[in-house]
């Protein structure tokens, strides 16, 4: 992850970028990408959806969307000081406790 956030933070660098990538211009163009990528899945059904990446061309825009929203997502958590693999751990942790196995195997009900 730490040489991810180093490349895109380069890659930004490298272009003057910096100066527009505030956390608000980068959470709305996260947005965005997430748009995108739900744009691929719009009128899918869910059998469809689940074999996606089975299509060349389908499959192709959606690892395409999801490296975007890679990016925008290892930029926004760079640029704000978040280390984004140790949120991901605190955030499981936290379901772990308000979703025990016994109470939410097989339920979509939230908590």
């Amino acid at each position: 992850m730490d040489d991810l956030t180093a490349r895109v933070r380069g890659f930004a660098e490298e272009r003057d970028w910096q100066q527009f990538h505030t956390p608000k211009n980068l959470a709305m163009a996260l947005a965005g990408e997430v748009g995108e990528l739900i744009a691929e899945f719009q009128w899918l059904t869910p059998e469809q959806s689940a074999a996606v990446m089975a299509d060349p061309d389908a499959g192709s825009r959606v690892r395409a969307e999801i490296g975007d929203v890679m990016i925008y997502l290892t930029r926004l958590a760079d640029v704000l000081g978040i280390d984004l693999v140790e949120a991901a751990r605190t955030k499981l942790v936290d379901s772990a406790r308000r979703y025990p196995v016994e109470q939410a195997r097989g339920s979509a009900a939230k908590r």
